[in-house]
């Protein structure tokens, strides 16, 4: 049996990577988000509203969580039709701030307090049945024609188009998709940790999303799953060193960045495997 230690880690865990596979979609057709750390609030936000005021079942405020990260990611992917790179990553970087700020000035979801007594409803059966379902849908994409568009779009957009592929289409359902998913992540985690509050879901959370996947390598859905899997446990792995950790973290993460710029599982490997 597994210490409530270790199951706490592998829930926080589980998380991390879903919010990494959020990541990875947009990332996937060569839309970097800096927002998914919004994306993630409205998903808990959402949730734990319907199930603290209105005494909602856990499995309908995982949907509704995910469904308004969807919706809202379909909004947000408009405005980003026409931009890529650095342009793209501030934009995104701006909504997640915009969402944060709502939320501290939303009185109803308890504002800069925060909104607390949220059931605990998520396990870590929900969490890896859930990121079960997600492997599984991303190997099917990855081989599908929709993957496939995907990949052309990340490596040339005028090729991609000129061969028939609708970038509008594409990058709006690379948004969507990918904001449900960080909803579905944001619903867990407001219902495991019992809290929330906007400071949870700050530039800092999305930083390290995007750390999660970069570092695991965006040639494969496996890279986010890799990526985010080894650094959310890794601090625990360097508990040892005390004051020393958060320096340790840091220059494993920098060599392995520097001697693998491509991640840890760069595209060859993934196609191989």
């Amino acid at each position: 049996m597994l210490s409530d230690h270790a199951v706490s880690i592998l829930i926080f865990a589980g998380i991390d990577i879903i919010m990494a596979l959020s990541f990875y979609l947009p990332a996937s057709a060569g839309q970097l988000s800096a927002g998914q750390g919004g994306f993630m609030a409205l998903g808990a936000y959402t949730a734990a509203y319907l199930t603290t005021q209105h005494g909602a079942a856990f499995p309908l405020a995982l949907g509704a969580g995910a469904l308004i990260g969807g919706i809202v990611g379909l909004a947000v992917g408009f405005p980003a039709l026409r931009l890529r790179g650095l342009y793209l990553i501030l934009v995104t970087f701006g909504f997640g701030e915009m969402v944060r700020v709502f939320f501290l000035n939303a009185t109803v979801v308890g504002g800069p307090a925060g909104l607390g007594g949220i059931p605990p409803s998520t396990t870590i059966y929900h969490v890896y049945a859930l990121l079960a379902v997600l492997v599984y849908f991303f190997a099917r994409v990855s081989r599908s024609r929709m993957g496939r568009a995907f990949a052309a779009l990340r490596d040339d957009e005028v090729a991609a188009e000129a061969m028939g592929v609708s970038a509008t289409h594409v990058k709006l359902v690379a948004f969507a998709v990918g904001g449900a998913i960080a909803g579905l992540g944001g619903a867990l985690y407001a219902h495991y940790t019992l809290y929330i509050d906007p400071e949870a879901f700050g530039v800092g959370r999305s930083l390290f999303i995007m750390l999660y996947a970069v570092f695991g390598g965006l040639g494969s859905f496996w890279g986010a799953v890799s990526g985010a899997a080894i650094l959310s446990v890794l601090p625990e792995l360097l508990r040892w060193v005390k004051d020393w950790r958060e320096i340790i973290y840091g220059l494993l993460v920098l060599v392995t960045m520097i001697v693998r710029p491509q991640g840890l599982i760069g595209a060859r490997a993934a196609s191989r495997g």
